[in-house]
């Protein structure tokens, strides 16, 4: 059976791409493993798809090459995919940072997909495995085994949509690393990014002791041009640290650096407490004056690791000190991260050089594209990897269909 575009994966890249590489005729079959389509779309932003952000821009993306994701992000944006959204009909809302939501389901998103998919004729095989991909003369030769037995297909054009190794528990694996390996084109280490950090020994007690607080905070992570700061909530858990802020900075962090908490940050919690006692609060304990600023859990450990207690009168400007470095200045350590099970995406992915940042197609295999997470481009919390996949997916789809 012979198609013009094979596409590997029903994910979002892959789906969006079909929308757009299956016109003139042309006949495009894309291709998973899995039961149904779309499966990280529907479970994500909690059953409501965060689907894009409004402040998109190539700063909020990590690679090798901080200049590849330009190029297609420029040419499809938030305002496209929102457009394509109200054709639909579909009804959205704006949470906080520019994260746009769907008012009902993920599910719509995913009927969306196959809508546009239909439209332009595009078959999809699910339940289907591939196991064998060589380069033929005029394209690719796919060995697939769907309904119990082998099918031999062959393509001009394929594209990996594959997605990274983040939520194993939904089949994801490394098939898309190992395909490019197998034509030559080098892999970024992939690693598991926007993930929770754990913690061992007395971190990890102090931790477990907090589980289920969470304070709006600051985390900075990374070493000189990697380092990063993300206002955003500190979830502490029985494992360690989470919530979006420690997410952001997963990306950023590598084993055995230090990670910043600031509980408090932009607030002299010194200063504040200094006001507290001369406005008449000095007959209150240390933990009862910190414990309006912050979580009454939180404000207890944060005194305990300072060393301070007492009632607020009685502590000199020393104390005060150490009790906002304690809550400000609080430098950990991680163990490591929670890992694949939990890790929202992949860092790193096919190497950007390899890949042309107009088609994403290889730029040493005529015809072989890579979209999406399987890429080295990362997107931050929020949207902005969904946007990723919709980006580079219009990037691939177009120059298949334009014949480029």
């Amino acid at each position: 059976m012979t198609h013009y575009t094979i596409i590997l994966g029903a994910g979002a890249a892959g789906l969006h791409c079909a929308a757009y590489g299956a016109g003139q005729g042309r006949s495009t079959l894309v291709i998973d493993h899995a039961k149904a389509p779309g499966e990280k779309i529907r479970i994500s932003g909690g059953g409501r798809c965060n689907f894009t952000n409004i402040r998109t821009a190539p700063k909020h993306f990590l690679s090798a090459n901080p200049h590849f994701a330009k190029s297609a992000l420029a040419r499809y944006t938030p305002a496209d995919f929102i457009a394509l959204v109200e054709r639909h009909g579909i009804a959205w809302h704006e949470k906080t940072l520019g994260q746009l939501f769907c008012d009902g389901s993920a599910r719509q998103i995913v009927a969306m997909l196959l809508d546009e998919m239909a439209r332009v004729g595009a078959d999809l095989w699910l339940n289907t495995s591939v196991l064998e991909v060589e380069k033929t003369e005029n394209g690719f030769a796919v060995t697939v085994e769907r309904d119990g037995r082998r099918q031999n297909l062959r393509c001009a054009n394929l594209v990996v949509a594959t997605g990274g190794k983040s939520i194993p528990k939904m089949g994801a694996t490394g098939f898309g690393y190992d395909l490019a390996r197998q034509f030559g084109l080098p892999v970024v280490e992939p690693r598991p990014a926007l993930v929770p950090f754990t913690l061992t020994g007395a971190l990890h007690e102090e931790a477990k002791a907090l589980a289920g607080v969470s304070v709006a905070g600051r985390v900075v992570a990374g070493r000189g041009a990697r380092e990063a700061a993300f206002d955003e909530a500190i979830l502490f858990t029985h494992r360690g640290l989470s919530g979006p802020a420690i997410l952001q900075a997963s990306s950023y962090w590598r084993e055995g650096e230090t990670v910043r908490l600031s509980l408090a940050p932009g607030v002299s919690l010194a200063e504040v407490l200094k006001d507290k006692a001369k406005a008449g609060d000095g007959r209150k304990t240390v933990e009862t004056a910190l414990a309006t600023l912050l979580p009454e859990r939180l404000a207890g450990a944060v005194c305990a690791r300072a060393g301070v207690a007492g009632r607020l009168a009685e502590q000199g400007r020393k104390s005060l000190d150490r009790l906002d470095a304690a809550a400000n200045e609080w430098d950990i350590v991680p163990a490591g991260t929670e890992g694949w099970r939990t890790a929202e995406v992949t860092l790193g992915g096919v190497d950007t050089n390899a890949l042309s940042s107009r088609t994403m197609e290889a730029k040493a295999v005529p015809g072989l594209y890579f979209v999406g997470e399987v890429v080295d481009v990362t997107g931050w919390l929020g949207g902005y990897n969904f946007q990723w996949a919709w980006a580079s997916a219009h990037a691939a789809g177009t120059a298949i269909a334009a014949g480029d």
